[in-house]
């Protein structure tokens, strides 16, 4: 997963960031040792490094009204510009990352890592590693696979006759040939008894010449009328099936239920919220920097309250009178109070910080549902112009067949008339012979109207199975389409479980491996087990995954037994801490979106388990960077590259 030699290395810039006032400092790939004594602004260049990278972890320094830490990488320079107006922070540049939050969680393990300290305070380790997975988004996409796959069913149970249709349509085809063959033989049959008829009437026939003219016309006369009978009763199906169809058209319009929503209120409503998260933009940000500035000065790794308090009388430094006591000097109002009043504050601020990310999700969400919203209503009004357009079609096409069944009944009429007068003539000028021949005309104009009938009904049954055809090969395709659909949703549905799955066997894997590398002796096992609980949220209850971390020991006799997290050293949970974010950095891939691993806090861990600890993390990340105290820096591999920090230093390295 190392990439080492795919980037060069990075060069960060830093001016008014933390408690650094201007440093550039150079990351060769591999391991970065940041080597120094507390409040010498180590934890300040991780910040800063974390926020070129998109996080808000980075904050302004106290003094400054304008700050700037600039990353460059690979040919690239990615920025992050802090700056101070009517005591308001405000970001911007162009960070390495547009959303740091799978980072900020398993890549920058600083001491506030939420995924280290889950593990300490002993929170749900799954919601944890869960945190950065859209379940919504995946949940939707469930629904829209679920929803494809009843169209395709739905159209593949219209298709479900296709066989029995084939069989009818060859039936009929078969029956229309046979019936063909018999008219062909009937017509065959006629010709001779005509051709018989005139040998014997020949001698007899008077005024031949106008009997002939008469029952050509009226052999021509009755086609038409066929003709005309024929087009007539197709052109009054074929109204009845527009009216059919007008009606559908028309009740399809008519319940239409498209997206009801208000152009203007939803407009008004984006830049409504737009507005609202720009102003939670602001407020994250000084609420962020108010957060890190107190963690840093409690924990002793800034140097500013010096600057703001002013010398302090007495033995000792200000770093570690403040380290020291259980009560300090509040650094905004200069009295006296309790560190741990400092800390509940401290933490009633990170909580309505996160309360304002927690809005600002929603809002996002909110915002993301108004556009989908907006585009549906066009769509709908779209599908309504369709309709209204294709019932216009339709009733045009209606109006002018109307026209059509009128003018053929007129022209039928007419023709109806001028057999019949035919008729009458042909029999003045006929005998009996002439009568019989008449007859054998008419049954002969009536076979081959018959025939020119059949072959145009066997025509479009050929063409009813030639488009039987290609429905079969639709059917096919949906079917395919079907075992796709079904592929998704199947793998949608096990996402969820697969990352969980995954989680737990990446840590249970690094957790056996690291306790081998460190060499925990009374400690034979850490593991994590997936279980599923029912728990209650609400007024009802639900099934949830849950992930419970197991701790063996084996006592001084050697029997094992199972121990709680609270009884290991902090050492060991410290370790298990970095191991479970490990497993989600694995889990999610965090490698393939930044390039940066950041350690830090890792004092209550001694020299040699550090060492063996960077090792293994080397492997992961293409730079690792790790903050640690000199004494515990000269146990690591003398090849890693040192970056010393302190007042002694000069600002670049």
């Amino acid at each position: 997963m190392n990439d080492s030699e795919a980037l060069q290395a990075a060069t960060v810039h830093i001016r008014n960031i933390g408690g650094i006032d201007e440093r550039s400092v150079r990351l060769d790939p591999g391991v970065t040792v940041l080597t120094g004594r507390n409040a010498t602004n180590r934890t300040s260049f991780l910040r800063a490094l974390m926020g070129a990278c998109g996080s808000d972890a980075v904050s302004l320094k106290g003094d400054a009204d304008e700050g700037i830490v600039e990353l460059e990488l690979d040919g690239r320079t990615y920025t992050r510009i802090l700056s101070r107006e009517n005591g308001t922070v405000s970001t911007d540049g162009t960070p390495y990352l547009r959303d740091t939050t799978t980072a900020d969680r398993f890549a920058f393990l600083l001491g506030s890592n939420e995924a280290r300290r889950a593990v300490v305070a002993e929170r749900d380790l799954h919601d944890v590693i869960m945190a950065p997975v859209d379940t919504d988004a995946i949940e939707a996409e469930i629904e829209r696979l679920q929803s494809r796959r009843t169209q395709v069913e739905r159209r593949l149970d219209s298709l479900d006759s296709l066989e029995a249709d084939r069989r009818s349509f060859e039936s009929k085809r078969d029956a229309l040939e046979a019936e063909i063959e018999e008219l062909e033989a009937e017509r065959d049959e006629l010709d001779a008894e005509i051709e018989a008829e005139d040998r014997t009437v020949e001698s007899q026939r008077e005024n031949q010449a106008a009997l002939d003219e008469v029952l050509s016309d009226l052999q021509s006369a009755r086609s038409d009328l066929e003709t005309v009978r024929f087009r007539l009763q197709s052109e009054r199906e074929s109204v009845e099936s527009l009216r059919e169809e007008r009606g559908e058209l028309q009740s399809e319009l008519d319940s239409f239920d498209g997206e009801a929503v208000d152009p203007g209120e939803a407009n008004d409503r984006i830049d409504s919220i737009r507005s609202r998260i720009e102003s939670l933009n602001s407020t994250i940000s000084e609420l962020q920097t108010v957060v890190q500035y107190t963690e840093d000065v409690l924990d002793g790794k800034t140097d500013l309250v010096e600057d703001s308090l002013g010398a302090v009388g007495g033995d000792g430094s200000v770093t570690d009178r403040l380290v020291s006591s259980e009560t300090t000097t509040c650094w905004t109002c200069g009295t006296e109070v309790g560190r741990d009043q400092i800390r509940e504050t401290t933490d009633r601020l990170r909580e309505v910080r996160d309360e304002k990310r927690e809005e600002r999700v929603d809002l996002r969400r909110e915002l993301d549902e108004l556009e989908r919203s907006m585009r549906a209503a066009e769509r709908a009004e779209r599908d309504r112009r369709s309709l209204r357009d294709k019932l216009r079609r339709l009733e045009d096409e209606l109006d002018r067949r109307t026209g059509q069944i009128a003018s053929l009944t007129e022209r039928r009429e007419g023709l109806a008339e001028r057999v019949e007068a035919l008729e009458a003539d042909a029999s003045d000028l006929r005998g009996q012979a002439e009568g019989d021949l008449i007859e054998l005309h008419k049954e002969l104009n009536e076979a081959e109207f018959a025939l020119d009938r059949k072959r145009d009904e066997l025509a479009s049954v050929h063409d009813d199975l030639d488009a039987l055809d290609a429905r079969f090969d639709e059917r096919e395709k949906l079917e395919t389409e079907r075992a796709q659909v079904e592929e998704e949703l199947e793998a949608a549905r096990t996402r969820i479980r697969s990352l969980t799955t995954a989680a737990v066997e990446a840590f249970n894997e690094e957790m056996e491996t690291v306790l081998g590398l460190l060499g925990y002796d009374n400690i034979e096992r850490v593991w994590l087990e997936r279980v599923e609980r029912r728990v209650r949220e609400g007024r009802r209850k639900v099934d949830k995954t849950q992930f419970e971390l197991h701790i063996v020991r084996a006592s001084d006799s050697g029997a094992v037994y199972e121990d709680s997290i609270d009884h290991l050293s902090e050492s060991e949970r410290e370790v298990v801490g970095l191991v479970f974010a490990l497993a989600g950095y694995l889990v999610h891939e965090v490698y393939e979106t930044v390039p940066f691993m950041l350690l830090d806090s890792v004092e209550a861990i001694d020299a040699e388990r550090i060492a063996a600890l960077v090792d293994h993390f080397e492997q992961y990340s293409t730079f690792l960077v790790a903050a640690l105290l000199p004494e515990d820096a000269q146990a690591l591999d003398a090849s890693y590259r040192r970056v010393t920090w302190g007042t002694d230093v000069t600002p670049t390295a």
